[in-house]
């Protein structure tokens, strides 16, 4: 099975990007199964059910959220009737959404997406090692899904370093988002999960982790509020990371990045031919 993770998309710029590749890619790929991190899709904050949409029109089987899931009111009750839309799993009881589930391929096989949130520097939400490790168990013991992908929504990259750790061998995927910049490490654990502490995000990277340079840097210098955070508007770069993921085992058996378009080096999965 081919699937295919893709980073954090910021802004039109990560949506153009998104939308204008990946039908493409899905094609010339024959992607089994795509899950897409928007939770900065909507001006850098959010999403909304129009962007969703155009996203899941673009390719995307499954859209996963993060810290900026709710900074759209809408999603509030739009993410009870979408759902391919996922916040992550370890919200409290009672929050809106879902924060997993199975999915069809193109393929007929059945996927299991997760989203989780890392709690170190970042909003003290359910421990987010318990929670994934519950929904393993019972996804284990009802062997319900043929792949399983997690996104591990954090900061640092101990916190996601530990969780796929955790996961090794219980997991096909484990890709970590939230910090915007694609990480070096993709590579196969001891016991078969992939993984990679970053994707990179979907946005134009001549940028402030995909937001207007000056605001940022403004803020650095003189230490007050002022302005809002504006994303960039160049061309965007398609970043992720893709994964053979053996049909038998759920195991993956070969890893890569992906980066398309704008203006970081190109790279993409090799072992599925040029885009």
């Amino acid at each position: 099975m081919r699937l295919l993770f893709l980073g954090d998309v910021v802004g039109r710029s990560g949506r153009e990007a998104l939308t204008s590749r990946l039908p493409g890619l899905r094609e010339v790929w024959r992607l089994d199964f795509v899950v897409v991190n928007a939770e900065n899709a909507a001006g850098g904050f959010g999403i909304t059910e129009a962007i969703c949409e155009e996203l899941l029109e673009a390719g995307a089987d499954c859209i996963t959220l993060g810290n900026h899931a709710f900074d759209q009111r809408e999603a509030l009750s739009y993410i009870n009737r979408q759902p391919r839309l996922l916040r992550p799993l370890n919200y409290p009881s009672g929050t809106p959404g879902r924060g997993a589930g199975i999915f069809d391929a193109a393929s007929g096989a059945r996927i299991y997406v997760a989203n989780v949130q890392g709690r170190v520097f970042m909003e003290q939400l359910d421990d987010p090692f318990a929670a994934i490790d519950r929904e393993l168990k019972r996804i284990g013991d009802a062997h319900e899904a043929d792949a399983i992908l997690i996104d591990m929504h954090a900061e640092t990259t101990a916190e996601k370093m530990a969780l796929a750790h955790f996961v090794d061998g219980r997991a096909s995927l484990v890709a970590g988002s939230h910090t915007h910049a694609p990480t070096a490490d993709a590579q196969i654990l001891v016991k078969g999960t992939g993984y990679i502490s970053d994707a990179g995000m979907c946005g134009d990277y001549d940028s402030v982790i995909g937001m207007r340079k000056e605001e940022p840097i403004r803020r650095f210098l003189e230490k007050t509020p002022g302005a809002r955070y504006e994303p960039a508007t160049g061309e965007g770069t398609l970043c992720g990371v893709g994964v053979d993921v053996e049909r038998g085992t759920g195991l993956a058996v070969r890893i890569a990045p992906l980066r398309l378009g704008g203006r970081l080096s190109q790279c993409w999965p090799e072992f599925w031919g040029a885009p």
